[in-house]
This record gives structure tokens, C-alpha cells and sequence, in this order.
């Protein structure tokens, strides 16, 4: 460990009583990029998934999820961006801020310690589980909102239809072994695919989904994972047969595989993934390329990438949500 760990000071800090401010500069927020609907998704995830939040946290989740509300139209779709003026730039639809945005409602539904949170969340989850998206990882990511709904109410049909319908449109993976995966290529966030197959063979007894999940989810770790550390898919991506560059990898992509590894733990029970999951951590402590440390440790904020030259000192919303989301398995287990 490099000292104490991150808290959610930073993430108050871009804050305010709207939602949650995109970008920094350094740690100083960037007020004329506004607001999008993906990084409040996300803060809500991780404010959701404080077992006792502070009274400060706990403020957060509610702002976020009345942001969410706010941005959902009565189709289920949701609007992405919202200026400082407090106008939305964009129409609602079904692309990855949908999914976020069903990933975070479906946690705060199932997970936070608020019971009018909770209730709420449930509302605005099940009409936009209504709507599906034709993108993989618009899917996947509201297929994560579903099974947090389905590992708390187990009947829940719109939360099983849409976590069966996430695990389709992610496919299955090839057989060839030196890539086991459903598409040609990797681009971002990739371990939620894997996730949410895992999650989808658990919850609904599908095998072949659990299987597929499991075995894709090692070779990420694999393909990501030299001389001991972490060293994933930077935010260029990686095509099937073409070479791979190392820099600039992001912080999403950590959380992501921390996220997937600790679903695998809990549904194998097997230790090794416990283990990637301590991999992730360790690459937030540099354990990683540069042998940098991936956090301003004076304000809490997660640095926005891994460069050839060590860290990019901007302390966004998305780096700082993957660094406390990957430390809070630190402290579920501790």
C-alpha cells in the first residue's frame, strides 16, 4: 500500500448540487464541459456500493440519482450531455450512457444503504429496462444494472430479460484459442463483456453463458498481465493480428477487469481471482508501466492515463470514479 486510501473527497469536489462535472484540469473542475449522464451512472455505482456511507457521500448518490431521473424521458431513454447553463445538448437515446445509466439505477436499487434511494432507483431502472440497444457494450453495461436488480429480488422478469438480452447481443467467443473473444477486436471497457456472460450463467443457470464468461475473462487477464503486473489495452484498442501499443492506457479499463475478476470470485469462489483482483489495486500503486503512482494522493483525484512519460495529471470524473471503484474491494476486504 502507498499510504491511505483514495475517499470520495475529489469526487465532492466536482460535484455541485446539479451532478458531476466531466473534466479537470489538474484537479481544478472544468465548468464549460458540463455534465454527462455516464460519469454521474458511475458515481452512483460507487456511492450505491458504500455499505455506510458518510452523510457527504450519501448526498452525492441522491444528486446523481436526480440527475439520472432528470435526463430519462417517458420512453426510457436517457439525454447525455447537460452544459453548465443546465441545458441538454442532446436527445434521449439508447447508446452507452442508456447502459451506464441502467447500471447505476439497478445498483442504487439493489445496494444502497437508503431506502427512498433504493426505491426510487427501482422505478427509473424498470422503465428504462424497457428499451434495448443494438450496441454490445450499451447492453452490457445495463446487463451489470440488471443483475445487481436480479441478486436482490430474484423474480424480478424485466431485470432477467434484460440480462438475457445483454448476454445475446454480446455473442459467444471464438474457439480459437489465442482469441477467445466474440469480437475482432478490443476497444474499452472490455471485461464488462465478460462480466456480464458470468453474471448472466450465474443468475440464470446458463451454463454455456458461465463458461463462455469465465474463460474470455482469463484471457483478458492474461493478454493484460506481464512480468507480474497489469499493462492493459490502451485507449487505441487492439485488433485481432495487428499490434499492440502500450501507452496511453486508462483507468477504466483497471476498474473494469477489478469489477469482472471479483463477480468471477464470488461465483467460483475460487482464489485466483481474488488475486487479479489485488492485480488491478496494485496498478493504481504503480504496479504498472511507468512504475508510477495512478492518484494525486493531496486530493484523492485518480490521473486520467498511463503515458510513456508517467501520468496524465488531469483528475477527471471517470479516473477518479475507476480508482475508488477498484479500491473499494480493498476495503470489502479489509
Amino acid at each position: 500500500m502507498n499510504g491511505a486510501l483514495p475517499g470520495f473527497g475529489h469526487l465532492i469536489r466536482l460535484s455541485d448540487d446539479t451532478g458531476l462535472y466531466e473534466h479537470a484540469r489538474h484537479a481544478v473542475v472544468r465548468r464549460r464541459h458540463g455534465y454527462c449522464t455516464d460519469d454521474v451512472a458511475r458515481g452512483l455505482v460507487i456511492t450505491s456500493r458504500e455499505p455506510a456511507p458518510a452523510p457527504r457521500v450519501q448526498r452525492l448518490g441522491e444528486c446523481y440519482l436526480a440527475f439520472l431521473t432528470h435526463a430519462q424521458d417517458r420512453s426510457g431513454g436517457f439525454r447525455n450531455r447537460l452544459g453548465f447553463d443546465r441545458r441538454w445538448t442532446d436527445r434521449p437515446g439508447v447508446g452507452d450512457w442508456w447502459g451506464r445509466a441502467l447500471w447505476g439505477l439497478g445498483t442504487a436499487a439493489a445496494r444502497d444503504s437508503a431506502p427512498w434511494i433504493r426505491a426510487e432507483a427501482r422505478l427509473a431502472f424498470a422503465l428504462g429496462a424497457a428499451q434495448r440497444s443494438p450496441h454490445p457494450r450499451s447492453m452490457a453495461f445495463a446487463g451489470l444494472g440488471a443483475a445487481e436488480v436480479l441478486r436482490a429480488h430474484p423474480d424480478d422478469s424485466t431485470a432477467a430479460a434484460l440480462l438475457k438480452d445483454a448476454a445475446r447481443v454480446i455473442g459467444v467467443p471464438s474457439e480459437d484459442p489465442d482469441w477467445p473473444w466474440p469480437q475482432p477486436y478490443l476497444t474499452y471497457a472490455n471485461a464488462v463483456l465478460a462480466e456480464v456472460l458470468i453474471a448472466a450463467g450465474h443468475l440464470g443457470d446458463d451454463r454455456q453463458s458461465l463458461t463462455s464468461g469465465l474463460r474470455m475473462l482469463a484471457w483478458l487477464c492474461d493478454v493484460q498481465t506481464g512480468d507480474g503486473r497489469l499493462s492493459v489495452v490502451p485507449v487505441a484498442g487492439w485488433q485481432r493480428g495487428a499490434p499492440r501499443a502500450r501507452y496511453d492506457q486508462q483507468p477504466i479499463e483497471v476498474a473494469a477487469l477489478a469489477d469482472a475478476c471479483a463477480t468471477a470470485a464470488a461465483v467460483t469462489g475460487d482464489a485466483l481471482w481474488q488475486e487479479r483482483v489485488r492485480r488491478s489495486v496494485a496498478w493504481f500503486q504503480g504496479a504498472n508501466d511507468a512504475g508510477a503512482l495512478m492518484w494525486d494522493t493531496a486530493t484523492g483525484g485518480g490521473y486520467d492515463g498511463l503515458t510513456a512519460h508517467g501520468p496524465n495529471l488531469n483528475q477527471g470524473a471517470e479516473s477518479t470514479i475507476s480508482l475508488i471503484s477498484t479500491m473499494q474491494h480493498v476495503s470489502w476486504q479489509s
